[in-house]
């Protein structure tokens, strides 16, 4: 029963209200912005090098892998399998609409998340967007929401189908028993994640600092390997792309099946913009300005979605095996590069995606844990962090033993929740970030490193940090 409502909710949310907001809410930011998405790529490129301007914060580096281990995870791998068996190749096309207008979306909420961050008793700073609904809109009842929200999202929902993927990839070998796999690996799971996050959030900036980029490089190198040994099949595939983006007969005669949904729920599950949980590792960063880090987590949804789940879609679409409902996730993965590359790709894929899985589970439990701070107004008594990071690593092991499509759809629906709320919020707020883009942009102009400062905004909400 369960499993049925949560299916009907997830298709009529991405049926209905969320294809109009995220797209709307992305040509919206687009236009207010001037396109910054295209215009200052390179300036983000530029800035996420820069060395912190505060010791006691992380850099923007740091901030970018803790979004990016959120962002990159089981959604590049086995949610962009999910999308092609269901909703065709066609889903790509709508995976980079929703990145491009997203990307947008992301900048703005993380902007505001530097202009509104909190200070620690440590002179760390911290925030996101239940700050910036207290600080301007004077409603902490939708922070709290919003945090709960989160809370549900990131440390069930997403952490749920993380350690559920895992579990499926271990499935195609015979040296585990298929009845036992998933609370094996379960088990396992939760014992390695339990160790990593009672070390705290300087410990995870440290894991996913040194394993997102090492991960990265290697799953694109096997996928361009892929690519390039079935170089011919790549006219054809992006052929396929744009005619199944726009095929109308099919997208209405099924429309939860259909690329356009997939695309969209894969899209926003793989790159989170607009959703509301990169501004929590923005707020952390120690920037001169606040457009730095509002570029990088910006330049965050390029990494995940043009270039990852790009190579994803390349290197299944190009491999010859024809995605099929029935093969939906890591089988599908498995298979492709098997196809190519033996029994090594194989291992490969099950090893990458334990890599991007297990980095998914310690950001995405960051994100939480700032939902936690929030709700109890500070940080958190040891008593009910050890119980919720106790919970956390119970969530984990539980979500490798469930099945397929409740996993997925919990996630789409929690997820959407959050973009309901964070949304509508940066819509009404994101005049403070315009005016800090265009103060940022003459600072540059005028050849400065640029410094914010409230009054060069006329900021009239008192801040932390900027004042």
């Amino acid at each position: 029963m369960f499993a049925e409502i949560i299916g009907t909710l997830s298709n009529w949310l991405y049926s209905y209200i969320l294809i109009i907001l995220l797209i709307g809410a992305g040509i919206f930011f687009t236009v207010r912005t001037k396109f910054v998405q295209f215009k200052f790529l390179k300036e983000g490129l530029k800035v996420v090098m820069e060395p912190k301007s505060d010791e006691k914060a992380i850099s923007s580096f740091q901030a970018l892998m803790v979004s990016t281990a959120s962002r990159v995870g089981t959604g590049n791998i086995a949610g962009i399998s999910t999308a092609l068996c269901i909703g065709g190749a066609g889903a790509m096309f709508w995976m980079w609409l929703i990145a491009l207008l997203g990307s947008a979306s992301a900048f703005v909420e993380s902007t505001l998340a530097q202009i509104y961050k909190r200070k620690a008793e440590d002179g760390s700073s911290y925030g996101g967007p239940a700050y910036y609904i207290q600080t301007v809109l004077k409603k902490r009842w939708l922070g709290i929401l919003f945090a709960v929200v989160l809370i549900a999202t990131y440390m069930v929902g997403f952490n749920m189908v993380a350690s559920f993927n895992i579990s499926d990839s271990f499935r195609r070998y015979d040296f585990f028993n298929p009845s036992r796999t998933p609370l094996l690996v379960g088990v396992v799971l939760a014992v390695i994640f339990g160790i990593c996050i009672f070390g705290g959030s300087k410990r995870i900036s440290r894991i996913t600092g040194v394993l997102v980029p090492i991960m990265g490089l290697a799953y694109m190198v096997v996928a361009l390997f892929v690519v390039l040994t079935h170089i011919n099949l790549v006219p054809a595939v992006f052929a396929a792309i744009f005619k199944g983006a726009f095929d109308i007969q099919a997208i209405f005669g099924g429309f939860a099946g259909s690329a356009i949904m997939q695309g969209i729920k894969r899209g926003l599950f793989s790159n989170e913009a607009g959703v509301g949980s990169a501004p929590n590792a923005a707020a952390s960063a120690g920037v001169s300005h606040p457009v730095k880090q509002g570029l990088v987590q910006m330049l965050s949804v390029y990494i995940d979605t043009i270039l990852i789940c790009s190579a994803t879609g390349f290197m299944l679409l190009c491999s010859g095996v024809q995605p099929e409902e029935g093969m939906a996730g890591m089988p599908y993965v498995q298979e492709a590069v098997a196809g190519s590359l033996g029994g090594f790709g194989s291992v490969f894929i099950t090893i990458a995606l334990f890599l991007f899985a297990f980095t998914t589970l310690i950001g995405n439990f960051y994100y939480a844990e700032m939902g936690l701070r929030y709700i109890c107004d500070k940080t958190p008594e040891k008593v009910l962090l050890a119980v919720f990071r106790m919970a956390a690593v119970l969530v984990v092991c539980v979500g490798a033993t469930m099945d397929f499509s409740v996993v997925w759809d919990t996630a789409d629906v929690l997820m959407g929740l959050m973009a309901l709320i964070n949304i509508p919020v940066i819509i009404l707020l994101s005049k403070p970030a315009v005016q800090c883009l265009r103060d940022y942009q003459k600072q540059r102009q005028e050849g400065k490193n640029p410094v914010f400062k409230a009054k060069n905004i006329n900021l009239e909400t008192k801040t932390d940090f900027w004042n």
